[in-house]
């Protein structure tokens, strides 16, 4: 029946089809994570189960009469989804240049397969309707193969659908507790943290400027903010209350091979001597800026609990860390209060480490890494957003503050926690010596070492979590848990004069 030519276009449209679901909807774009991309995952939930139809009977039978019109219509049918497709991934994401390539070439290739299939069908149609079983070797168990995959995933992404509505964060409006009015710096506005900041001071109705490299990126943000490329964009008689500095290359997104570790540094240090130029030559000086940094800062250390006041030991982590919290300390020369903000693993599910758990786990591949023992000091995505702005109006925060949740795990423990929230087993160990051998210094700090850190000065300075737990928290995080997170009192707006 069919041309070995075809197979090998089957074949061909197979293989960018799982790469475009493992590695952009699943790895990197983490789609099923996503309340936006609700509509698109329904989509790719019809188009998978319409595949799987095809592939079964591609490899299997040989329909004739309304069958062959019936499998016909399916094949033009999927044109139509994925056309819809194309619609609403540009109007609900930005796609990467890989994915829009891979979408290109999965076009083209199924113009040839309609070109070969469409004239077998018409003429099976004209015969009288039956369905004759075939094989066809190899290549019907490549079809069986590929119809239980995107029956799988298909399935999968459905369901990733209906619980969309139980992923959507809360309002970002009742995070912050600031004066009225208050003018906001955010360097780094447009990333994993930033985005859910600018977000909050937006909503509560503050003046925000984003400060960014990629301006339409911030063009998603919401509205009221304005948006500068380069900090000598600002002129000298603009007013800003506060300074946030979230700037900086990811230490996490990649192995630290010496060019990256460069860049690692020089952009935090970088940004940061901008930002003490630009404060100098303004007229009104901003009250107080808060300055990223993370819990890397007191190197790995065992089980050691620490504090503000606890010594670090050395490593890459600490280096860096140490030389930002250095560069942001001179600003206070200038006359603002700084507030260095020694961030933990940040959870959410649209980012950060808990996104490149879901996947694994969500499929009964979680478990432990290494030993397990090492410690993660975790903090909530609006957690940390609420600790920012408690660090912009309480006067009793100064120099270093660890953002981190009152409660730190083991990893074995986050790990169970994590596959109890997604009611899966999590008992799929990594070993160590991999990752040691490959990672090197970026799995023994970030991997298999850990901080046990406390948020002394924070709770000191009576800031109250919303998620001072990591069960109930990620049961929130991943819509397992509908009941909304209780906060103690709401911070009082001090330490800042109402701006007019």
């Amino acid at each position: 029946m069919t041309s070995t030519l075809l197979w090998w276009l089957i074949a061909v449209q197979i293989a960018m089809g799982a790469f475009d679901t493992l590695f952009h909807h699943e790895l990197t774009e983490r789609l099923a994570w996503r309340p936006s991309q609700r509509g698109e995952l329904r989509l790719h939930a019809v188009r998978n189960a319409l595949y799987a139809g095809l592939f079964l009977t591609l490899g299997f039978a040989e329909p004739r009469g309304w069958l062959a019109a019936l499998t016909l219509t399916v094949l033009l049918a999927e044109v139509g989804i994925t056309l819809a497709d194309f619609v609403e991934e540009d109007l609900s994401r930005r796609l990467p240049a890989s994915e829009r390539i891979n979408h290109t070439l999965l076009a083209l290739n199924y113009g040839g397969i309609l070109a070969l299939m469409v004239p077998i069908l018409l003429v099976w149609a004209g015969e009288p309707t039956a369905l004759p079983l075939t094989t066809h070797g190899a290549w019907s168990g490549l079809a069986l193969s590929a119809a239980l995959g995107v029956a799988l995933f298909g399935a999968r992404d459905w369901f990733a659908a209906a619980r969309s509505d139980r992923l959507a964060e809360p309002p970002a409006a009742g995070l912050v507790a600031l004066p009225p009015g208050c003018r906001v710096l955010v360097t780094g506005g447009t990333g994993f943290v930033g985005r859910r900041l600018v977000a909050a001071l937006a909503a509560s109705g503050h003046a925000v400027t984003v400060l960014t490299r990629d301006a339409a990126r911030a063009a998603a943000l919401p509205a009221p903010h304005a948006v500068v490329t380069r900090l000598d964009q600002i002129p000298d008689d603009a007013r800003f209350d506060a300074v946030v500095n979230l700037a900086g290359e990811p230490v996490a997104d990649g192995l630290w091979t010496r060019a990256r570790r460069r860049r690692i540094l020089a952009s935090r240090l970088r940004m940061t001597r901008d930002l003490r130029r630009l404060i100098a030559r303004l007229r009104d000086r901003p009250a107080v800026v808060v300055s990223g940094s993370a819990v890397g800062w007191y190197g790995v250390r065992g089980d050691a609990a620490l504090t503000e006041a606890s010594g670090p030991s050395q490593g890459f982590t600490h280096r860096v860390c140490a030389a930002w919290e250095r560069e942001a300390g001179r600003i206070g020369a200038l006359g603002p209060r700084v507030v260095t903000l020694r961030i933990g693993l940040v959870l959410a599910v649209e980012g950060g480490v808990l996104a490149r758990f879901l996947t694994p786990f969500e499929f009964g591949l979680g478990g432990p890494i290494g030993n397990g023992r090492q410690w993660m000091s975790w903090i909530t995505r609006d957690d940390l957003v609420r600790l920012i702005a408690h660090a912009i109006v309480e006067p009793r925060l100064a120099g270093p503050v660890n953002a981190t949740a009152p409660n730190p795990v083991r990893n074995a423990a986050f790990a169970r926690a994590l596959g109890a929230a997604l009611r899966r087993p999590a008992r799929v160990p990594v070993p160590a010596w991999p990752l040691d051998r490959i990672g090197g210094d970026y799995a023994r700090e970030l991997l298999l070492g850990g901080q046990r850190v406390l948020p002394e000065a924070a709770s000191a300075a009576g800031f109250r979590f919303l998620h001072p737990d990591l069960a109930p928290a990620l049961a929130h995080l991943l819509g397992a848990d509908a009941r909304p997170a209780q906060a103690g009192p709401r911070v009082e707006a001090r330490g800042l004069p109402s701006t007019p």
